[in-house]
């Protein structure tokens, strides 16, 4: 099975996440089919904290892939955030 999820990248106490479509049996941070995006949990300033391509979340999603519950609340952030700058 197919799942989109976070995988885990920066050093030690400095987390950096790329949202990555990976096959289910894979390690966290193993091999991945495509990145779909980042997010920056620590960032500071105007720095970017959340990129997605919703656009490839959701075609994946159409093929059958499964999204992290994780995934999925950074999801509604970012369309929440795109539809505030829209407005």
């Amino acid at each position: 099975m197919v799942i989109i999820r976070l995988s885990r990248g920066g050093s030690k106490k400095r987390p950096f996440y790329h949202v990555t479509v990976a096959d289910r049996r894979e390690p966290r941070d193993g091999r991945f089919i495509e990145r779909l995006g980042f997010f920056n949990p620590i960032a500071r300033g105007q720095e970017e904290r959340l990129r997605i391509d919703v656009e490839k979340v959701e075609g994946w999603v159409v093929k059958g892939a499964q999204v992290s519950p994780r995934v999925q609340k950074l999801m509604k952030e970012y369309q929440a955030g795109a539809e505030a700058t829209a407005a």
